[in-house]
């Protein structure tokens, strides 16, 4: 009887705390296992602080002044996309490899509540490169960053990251039939950079391409840190940005239900 009552509780527990425990255990863990990895490291902080130098001394030896500024924010969330696109795109992928992807589909709870959290952890791991390349544009190029609206760049940031999370979830899930999904997702990284105007502003880019930037969250999570960094009003960009990612969640959960259901039925889950 006295192991009945805790287990009464817990089945009691509402289906929203048990998805947010999910959600948040998820996090935290892979966020460890990626923190621990050196490959991660390497991958989230030195290499975009490369293009970040490269675009640095473009800017620095053209127009300057204001442009720094802007390259110097637009090079900060290119770390968090980069951190996100190589990586989600074979995150299925490596739980194949690894053995757990059955354990991980079998387990009593929607698969999406399993991977939502390790692209979203991919996607926090590039705040160690948006740190990294805020401090070389500061300290290394002496570049006068404006921080007027503390706290609204902090609401930006994070919903920058869970955007950006989200559309690695999307990725996550399209890319988990093709071997090669890691090179897919790296094949990606360079054009979101450039049409969702993190170092080019949109105005300059022909004008077909401006469509497909306003459906890239990216687009309007750098948007909103610009504004709020400059004292703007940042909402109505982080507004968009956290709708979008909601978008690819929806469109992530159907393909992630269509390639369950397709592999459960070839019996083809575990097949590299």
């Amino acid at each position: 009887m006295a192991d009945a009552a805790p287990a009464a509780d817990h089945d009691r527990t509402s289906p929203s705390l048990r998805l947010a425990r999910v959600l948040a255990v998820g996090f935290g863990l892979h966020l460890k296992m990626m923190m621990r990895s050196s490959f991660d490291g390497f991958l989230g902080v030195l290499w975009p602080l490369f293009f970040a130098t490269i675009a640095f001394l473009m800017f620095r030896a053209g127009a300057g002044g204001e442009s720094l500024v802007f390259a110097s924010f637009g090079a900060a969330v290119m770390g968090i996309w980069s951190s996100t696109s190589t990586s989600a795109g074979s995150a299925m992928q490596r739980e194949r490899w690894h053995g757990t992807l059955e354990l991980l589909v079998s387990a009593p709870v929607h698969f999406a509540a399993v991977l939502l959290p390790v692209t979203v952890a991919m996607s926090a791991l590039g705040l160690y490169s948006m740190t990294a390349t805020l401090l070389l544009s500061r300290f290394v190029f002496g570049v006068d960053l404006p921080f007027e609206q503390p706290v609204a760049l902090a609401f930006a940031i994070v919903a920058t990251v869970v955007s950006i999370g989200a559309m690695g979830f999307l990725l996550a899930v399209s890319f988990v039939r093709y071997r090669t999904a890691w090179a897919l997702g790296n094949l990606l990284e360079y054009p979101v950079w450039l049409i969702a105007g993190f170092l080019v502003p949109l105005a300059l880019l022909p004008a077909w391409v401006r469509p497909i930037s306003w459906v890239l969250a990216p687009t309007w999570g750098v948007d909103a840190i610009r504004e709020a960094a400059s004292g703007g009003g940042p909402w109505p960009e982080m507004g968009l940005a956290l709708a979008l990612g909601a978008v690819y969640l929806v469109i992530g959960i159907a393909v992630l239900e269509t390639v369950l259901s397709s592999a459960r039925r070839a019996g083809s889950l575990a097949l590299a």
